[in-house]
């Protein structure tokens, strides 16, 4: 019986562990069972969170190059402009410059008018004591004057060009011609000597021909000799 006794306690405390354990799990799996729909929740809101990212990331690309596009104009209209500035004021820089050239230049012109004011004088005194109308009538003539005599200078050069190169090409023909001359000269001397031993030849040729000839007369009466003394033996 104590057995008995102690094997039912042992039993409902088996039982009791075991609706303990029952009521862990079922709050274990309740609590799972909201885990899992918190997580099925969040795991919608991650997807829709995920789409909406991913058409911001779409939108926010297309402003990003929208941006940039316009980020690049500016950029490259800012560099226009600079570099419209930058020549702007370089052609405002050569105007000063220039500016500043034709105002040293127009003081110099003011001195030399001043200092050529007294020529003006006299030359209006020319013209009031001469046939000349005005300055200008005597500027022109006097450029006349100028171009006869540059084109007077001008022939007088040439006709000393022409002439010196007439001097040089006759000294050429007659060292030419000297040295025709000198061959001819030694031509003739060979061409003399050469004669000379002709005659010579000549000479020594007809010599010999003579000799030939009597060599020839001798042959002949030996030969005629000799046919006498045959036919007289043949006789």
């Amino acid at each position: 019986e104590e057995d008995s006794t102690n094997s039912f306690v042992c039993v409902l405390k088996k039982m009791k562990e075991v609706r303990l354990m029952e009521k862990v799990v079922e709050e274990t799996e309740e609590a799972f069972t909201e885990r899992m729909e918190t997580i099925a929740e969040q795991w919608r809101d991650l997807h829709t969170r995920r789409a909406q990212l991913k058409a911001h990331v779409m939108t926010s690309g297309t402003t990003v190059k929208e941006n940039e596009r316009l980020r690049t104009q500016a950029l490259k209209k800012a560099k226009e402009e600079k570099e419209e500035n930058t020549k702007k004021e370089s052609e405002l820089l050569k105007a000063r410059r220039e500016l500043e050239a034709l105002r040293k230049q127009h003081q110099k012109l003011s001195k030399k008018l001043l200092k050529y004011s007294l020529f003006k004088r006299y030359l209006e005194s020319v013209v009031e004591n001469s046939q000349f109308r005005d300055i200008d009538d005597i500027i022109t003539y006097y450029k006349a004057l100028v171009r006869t005599r540059k084109d007077l200078l001008q022939s007088q050069w040439w006709h000393r060009q022409l002439m010196q190169q007439g001097k040089v090409l006759q000294q050429q023909i007659r060292t030419e011609k000297e040295a025709e001359m000198l061959q001819c000269k030694n031509d003739l001397v060979q061409l003399k000597e050469s004669f000379d031993q002709a005659q010579s030849d000549i000479c020594q040729w007809e010599n010999r021909w003579a000799e030939v000839q009597n060599s020839a007369a001798r042959k002949a009466t030996e030969l005629k000799s000799l046919h006498m003394a045959i036919q007289n033996l043949f006789q």
